[in-house]
């Protein structure tokens, strides 16, 4: 088991990944899951339908990562292209939706330690983590892969 306490938001959805195991309220889940598909390009932006978005969610906590009745086009899109889009460059895209869930539950779940504190980047223009004792902070948001060329267009 994980030697850091697990993230829990709720019990509607309990996940493994790698030796954490990670328990999430469906909006909590939703919400994480929709944010990893855009961020590794799948997806346009995060207003996907009630059905796209539980066709992803499924996608991301079923055990072997598979949709088994598509609820909308881009379910079906899923299922037919499966192929090629779950492996792009060797890079497996049930994985990666997985691990940024768990990253930036892992992230928050230190903020809320009081272990990191979120603060605005003037030069990246965007929200960064440092140590709140003025430690040089240890975390940098890896690059992530990009599914752009296989997005979902509706």
């Amino acid at each position: 088991m994980a030697r850091q306490p697990n993230y829990r938001s709720g019990t509607d959805y309990v996940v493994e990944f790698l030796d954490y195991r990670f328990s999430f309220s469906s909006s909590d889940f939703e919400e994480r899951v929709t944010a990893a598909a855009v961020r590794l390009e799948f997806v346009g932006g995060n207003d996907l339908g009630e059905g796209e978005t539980a066709d992803l969610v499924e996608l991301v906590a079923s055990p072997i990562g598979q949709i088994s009745e598509p609820r909308s086009d881009f379910g079906r899109y899923l299922v037919e292209n499966w192929e090629r889009i779950s492996l792009v460059d060797g890079e497996s895209l049930v994985y990666w939706l997985r691990k940024l869930v768990f990253r930036g539950a892992w992230l928050d779940h230190r903020v809320k330690q009081g272990l990191l504190e979120v603060a605005w980047d003037d030069d990246q223009a965007e929200f960064g983590y440092h140590d709140p004792h003025g430690d040089r902070t240890l975390l940098e948001l890896a690059p992530v892969p990009s599914w752009r060329a296989l997005r979902y267009r509706a």
